[in-house]
């Protein structure tokens, strides 16, 4: 029987541990850190990704957690609203789209992997820093020189994966976008009707906010998530970008002007005790994943700027796609299936979101609205921003049901 071992438990690792397993494959997880915790902060799944998940037996832990997005509304900074995007089961996605905390996600992927593989299948403590294979099978190596021999290995580590590193050392930086972000959450009455995610602003000054708590939305209070987008001329913390640093403050000023009916952004920033800064980086799309009987998933494979909100959702697709391949093939046939599948389309999302993805109306509106007076069906057509949404889903693969 086939052994595969998994380097990262985070949500690409442990969605592909779940999938492989129902299709009876053995799964081993290493995961670098000692003790995992509910780290980060807001996530969104889009319809298809939690689709997968519901078909694995989620939906319940997911609705009891997470908030069923009703849509996302893109706004310019004068509160006009320039798009309603439907996500939710109404409007004909075959799943809900997801609000949701990272940690939250996490753990319910973590619970589900102890519960079903045995309480040891994901073992902390042990970062998996290279392999070395032969026709027989992959040795994976770990940083204190300790060894584990598996059939297939898999490498879920994130941005900075060290098998990736070694499939590719001659990749070269991360490249960064030009813009910083400034990001927290905090417990508030709810925005609109609760279940709305909001985008305002365009390219250069944008913020980001929806609700990530199922429990509180039900007690008519909402944890908010937030995200402030600025460009800056002068990037910070690009080659040691971490979620957890703390931000300065000087980024408020930017959304002084911003003017939205329902919520007073500079309020909701303000009453943030944790804010942290991260630049927004990804990779060039890779010509490979796959070495021998080794791959790449999620993060490791094809990191994205978070537009779109898609690089879990994208994870989550692997990890299906993953577990597919490699039950209607043997082995190496199987990895080469899943990067044929999954590379085109993830590298085709990468590049797409350099160019805005779904948030390209935001520019579009930013270049023809001129102050709060305008009126936008004067300026936009819904035709024009339909067929900005309608190829944005198309790219990243969720569709409305047929029929």
């Amino acid at each position: 029987m086939t052994m595969i071992v998994i380097a990262g438990a985070g949500i690409g690792g442990l969605s592909a541990a779940l999938c492989l397993h129902k299709k009876g494959i053995d799964v081993k997880v290493f995961e670098a850190i000692d003790e995992i915790k509910p780290l980060g902060v807001g996530i969104n799944l889009m319809p298809h990704s939690s689709k997968i998940l519901h078909d694995i037996g989620l939906g319940a832990a997911l609705d009891d957690v997470g908030v069923r997005t009703r849509c996302i509304e893109y706004r310019t900074k004068y509160g006009h609203l320039i798009q309603s995007d439907p996500r939710n089961v109404e409007a004909g996605f075959p799943a809900p789209q997801y609000s949701i905390h990272r940690g939250e996600l996490q753990f319910i992927l973590l619970a589900a992997v102890r519960e079903r593989l045995g309480k040891d299948a994901v073992e902390t403590g042990h970062p998996v820093v290279g392999y070395m294979q032969d026709a027989d099978g992959v040795t994976v190596l770990f940083d204190d020189g300790t060894k584990v021999e598996a059939d297939l290995l898999i490498g879920a580590e994130g941005l900075r994966s060290k098998l990736r590193q070694q499939m590719h050392p001659d990749e070269g930086p991360l490249c960064y976008e030009g813009t910083m972000m400034f990001r927290g959450a905090v417990e508030m009455d709810p925005i609109a009707d609760g279940k709305t995610m909001v985008i305002a602003g365009d390219h250069d000054c944008k913020f980001v906010t929806y609700p990530i708590s199922e429990q509180l939305r039900k007690q008519g209070r909402a944890l908010t998530n937030w995200v402030a987008e600025i460009r800056h001329s002068a990037p910070r913390h690009i080659n040691d970008a971490d979620w957890t640093r703390g931000a300065t403050m000087d980024y408020l000023e930017r959304f002084r002007d911003f003017a939205m009916p329902d919520m007073d952004i500079i309020e909701i920033m303000t009453a943030t005790d944790v804010v942290t800064e991260f630049p927004m980086i990804d990779r060039d799309p890779l010509p490979y994943w796959t070495e021998g009987r080794v791959t790449l998933l999620g993060d490791a494979a094809h990191p994205m700027y978070p537009i779109g909100a898609n690089g879990a959702s994208q994870a989550v697709l692997d990890a299906r796609a993953l577990a597919d391949c490699l039950a209607e093939n043997n082995g190496l046939v199987g990895l080469k299936a899943y990067e044929e599948l999954r590379l085109p389309i993830a590298a085709n999302v990468v590049l797409t979101n350099r160019q805005g993805g779904p948030e390209q109306v935001l520019d579009i509106a930013a270049a023809r609205v001129t102050g709060p007076d305008n009126l936008i069906e004067d300026l936009i057509t819904a035709e024009e921003l339909e067929e900005v949404a309608a190829n944005y889903r198309k790219i990243a693969g969720f569709h409305k049901k047929s029929g």
